[in-house]
């Protein structure tokens, strides 16, 4: 771990499993409640030196973050690929993204603005000022182990907020990666601090400290729901990137090829293994069987294996139970009713006791499939067709998700139309990537609250304070 500027072993240790070939990768340090604590109280010790440096100090520490982490984007992209399975060309993508967040808000940490309101009496001036909130605890996930930490710190450091950081322990070593790094460019001590412990050890101890102010979490909604109960008693602030089940729409006007080429980005990229993943695909029935071909013919040609194999372009699912609960939804579908295309690959001996899923589009798929309803993260592509506008609405929007909705057609009123009547935080109009540095990032109903990304993100990670002056004139 990473405590107070300082590295420490324990007596306990944790493996860090590569899900290609079940292989041990890298062995870790885990501590315990002793340990957290005094991540907290460093941070705290930290946070008044840090929060009153001038804006470009801190500002100029991002830019040395941003250089360093260019020197190393390969490296770090191997890191990524070996511990949680992810094409190295997907890793690739994932390191320059949280480079260009450290990048952006190295920028945006000369940029936080306080105003002046017009007062009632001549003898008085108002001004609202914009504060760092304090001690910030971050939960990141193993799925983008680099890019959501660097999304959380990047921020929060820029705003002259302190941090403890607690990564997926199935995908910890890009954070003491980056913690190397900030050791080297020069982060001062207690302000970034890493600590690997039992899950509920650590959300214990920083969900009941009063130290800590505010909790940025990206992972499950079922989490996010127990750590918002739990932020009650301190009334932290709280912002959260939970589950998502986004919809892929396809209606007749669409450049099919487009769409087709674009599925891979928004269902494939990761196996799947991303909140924003395409989970239901409404194609209009007019042009559903020939979209579904198109479809299939990318799919069948897609390479599976290690992700460090340049040619491949879906690795593994994280774990067993990932596999299980995949090929459960694909079993209910068939058994329902659906029709199954798939890609047959074949494994490479070494990678037998990998974790590894077909590429698999289901065809014929209704509301009843467990698939329609529950969240997937893995590479199977459910296609549901429908006749209408009306149609699609009725069952479109998710009861429970709201992350993340993408639409193809070429209408620009129905674009319009559609698109404000998607019950989804961000919608992608014929565009499969529309999450860049610099915008939102955040979704509605029970997919989160808060927005990372652009200069929302900043704003979670400052508290406004209101001075009123009166004087003798």
């Amino acid at each position: 771990m990473f405590i107070n500027g300082e590295w420490r072993k324990t007596d306990q240790t944790l493996d860090v499993v590569n899900p290609a070939t079940g292989k041990t990768e890298y062995q870790i340090y885990s501590g315990n409640e002793s340990d957290v604590a005094e991540a907290i109280k460093a941070a705290k010790d930290a946070f008044p030196a840090w929060s009153e440096k001038a804006a470009i100090e801190r500002a100029d520490l991002l830019f040395d973050i941003y250089h360093s982490m260019l020197e190393k984007k390969e490296q770090l992209a191997e890191v990524i690929t070996k511990e949680m399975g992810k094409p190295i060309r997907d890793a690739r993508g994932e390191v320059q993204s949280a480079i260009d967040y450290f990048r952006w808000y190295a920028e945006e940490a000369r940029r936080v603005y306080g105003e002046t309101i017009p007062a009632s009496a001549p003898d008085k001036r108002i001004m609202v000022i914009k504060q760092p909130i304090g001690v910030v605890g971050a939960i990141t996930p193993w799925n983008f182990p680099l890019s959501m930490i660097a999304r959380k710190v990047a921020p929060a450091f820029a705003a002259g907020c302190t941090l403890v950081l607690k990564p997926s322990s199935k995908a910890p070593q890009s954070a003491f990666e980056m913690a190397k790094i900030f050791e080297q460019v020069g982060i001062p001590k207690g302000v970034f601090n890493l600590v690997m412990a039992p899950s509920s050890v650590v959300t214990e101890e920083l969900m009941n400290s009063r130290d800590v102010k505010k909790i940025t979490f990206t992972g499950s909604t079922r989490v996010g729901k127990m750590l918002m109960e739990k932020a009650a008693k301190t009334v932290k602030r709280i912002s959260m990137e939970l589950g998502g089940h986004a919809p892929f729409i396809v209606f007749e006007d669409a450049d099919l090829d487009q769409a087709a080429q674009d599925l891979l980005a928004t269902k494939f990229r990761c196996s799947g293994q991303m909140c924003t993943s395409t989970n239901r695909i409404f194609v209009a029935e007019s042009v559903a069987e020939a979209f579904t071909e198109k479809v299939a013919n990318i799919v069948k040609d897609l390479k599976v294996g290690n992700g460090l194999d340049d040619e491949t372009s879906v690795g593994p699912v994280i774990d067993s139970n990932a596999v299980e609960k995949i090929k459960s939804q694909i079993d209910d579908a068939v058994n329902k009713g659906a029709s199954v295309i798939a890609n047959e690959f074949e494994l490479a001996a070494d990678l037998e006791k990998g974790n590894f899923v077909n590429p698999t589009i289901l065809t014929n798929v209704t509301q009843e499939m467990d698939i329609f309803t529950e969240e997937t993260f893995g590479p199977v592509a459910p296609i549901i067709t429908f006749s209408s506008e009306d149609e699609l609405l009725k069952v479109v929007n998710h009861e429970e998700y709201g992350l993340a909705a993408y639409l193809y057609s070429n209408d620009m009123s129905r674009v319009i139309r559609i698109s404000e009547k998607l019950e989804y935080g961000m919608v992608g109009v014929n565009d499969p990537l529309p999450f860049v540095v610099q915008s939102p990032f955040g979704g509605v109903k029970e997919s989160g609250m808060g927005k990372e990304g652009g200069h929302h993100g900043i704003e979670g990670y400052l508290e406004e304070k209101l001075v009123a002056i009166k004087y003798k004139r």
